[in-house]
């Protein structure tokens, strides 16, 4: 569990950290002053706050529920942080080779109207996004785990946003260590085996309550690498692995990856037709 939470700080964190960048970078291109870095830094401020009071709502209104409403609620946070994440990749790729330039075309047109706002809302905006799918994305974790230490998962958290100021830092530098294109595309296939390990413990969850029935495991795979061994526990914690899958995580898996292919293969076709359309227009 605390694998998965440090990445997701991690993945998170960076793309926050690349709007950001885009925004300070844009800033010191024009030979901003203070007071646009400070509608920036005010921008970021104010999404962790919506970011934070989200977290509270979250948790204030899952106190407020009895067990078995809690526990329903755990297990739909687990299906809906496993949707994010495809939302997530396909968005990704639709508008990540054109973030920064759609990004400072917008910038600059209200710069020239001296409306700094612009800069406050793109941070804001993009910081509370990513914390408020941070949000979700742990506590649909944490459900799937079940249970934790506090100081296991402060650890973890730390050890992301870490990884995550490293990583950015060395992207910083430029294609010797690794480009922005390679670093997207690695990081979709670990999203995606992310959700895949969230999707299939919701479905375990949904077992568990008797709203699916639970079946003999079709194979077993615990001679060569058992699920509930360290190295194994990872593997299904990371990836959704089984090693002894019944019918329902079989079926999980096959409907996970479908919707997968059918979600990645109808954003490359819009992504086509929006390459396309001004051409033929």
């Amino acid at each position: 569990m605390g694998g998965q939470v440090a990445f997701i700080l991690w993945r998170e964190s960076i793309e926050a950290l690349l709007v950001i960048g885009i925004l300070s970078s844009w800033l010191t291109a024009r030979q901003a002053g203070r007071r646009a870095r400070l509608f920036l830094w005010g921008g970021v401020a104010a999404g962790l706050a919506v970011a934070l009071g989200f977290a509270a709502m979250v948790l204030g209104f899952s106190s407020l529920l009895s067990g078995g409403l809690r526990s329903a609620l755990m297990t739909g946070m687990v299906f809906l942080a496993a949707g994010l994440i495809v939302q997530m990749v396909a968005w990704m790729r639709r508008h990540g080779r054109t973030l920064k330039r759609e990004m400072e075309g917008g910038l600059d047109a209200a710069a020239a109207d001296g409306r700094w706002g612009a800069v406050f809302l793109l941070s804001m905006t993009a910081v509370a996004r990513e914390g408020s799918e941070t949000v979700v994305f742990l506590y649909g974790t944490l459900a799937a785990a079940g249970h934790s230490t506090l100081p296991g998962l402060l650890a973890a958290m730390a050890a992301g946003l870490a990884a995550a100021a490293a990583t950015y830092a060395l992207l910083r530098l430029g294609s010797r260590f690794m480009p922005w294109r390679r670093f997207f595309q690695l990081s979709e296939i670990m999203l995606l085996l992310l959700g895949a390990a969230l999707f299939t413990t919701g479905v375990s969850d949904l077992v568990s309550m008797g709203v699916l029935p639970f079946g003999a495991p079709i194979w077993d795979l615990g001679m060569l690498l058992d699920d509930n061994s360290r190295i194994g526990s990872v593997a299904a914690a990371l990836t959704g692995y089984r090693s002894a899958p019944d019918a329902m995580i079989l079926a999980a898996w096959i409907v996970y990856w479908g919707a997968v292919a059918v979600a990645l293969r109808w954003q490359g076709r819009a992504s086509s037709l929006a390459r396309t359309a001004p051409r033929n227009g």
